[in-house]
């Protein structure tokens, strides 16, 4: 008697939904504005539109380090820490 196995399915496979309904966007030309050195987006009337702004974010990072004789009493884990706006 002989049996046959169905595959089984990966697991990521059998939570995939579909896509979520996007909004359309009119379409914008983007160029640098010569004076101020920053990108300008206009729409297809050539309006300057506003894409919103974004925030800046600095990180720091230490790295780790070993004693060289192998002892742990100078041995230190590396750090980080973040700022966002």
């Amino acid at each position: 008697m002989t049996t046959t196995q169905r595959p089984v399915p990966p697991w990521g496979t059998t939570r995939l939904r579909p896509f979520p309904t996007t909004a359309v966007v009119p379409a914008v030309s983007t160029e640098i504005d010569p004076l101020t050195q920053l990108a300008v987006a206009r729409d297809r009337s050539g309006r300057v539109v506003d894409l919103g702004g974004h925030g800046t974010g600095t990180a720091v990072e230490t790295s780790t380090i070993t004693s060289p004789d192998g002892q742990n009493g100078n041995d230190q884990g590396h750090d980080q820490s973040t700022d966002q706006d």
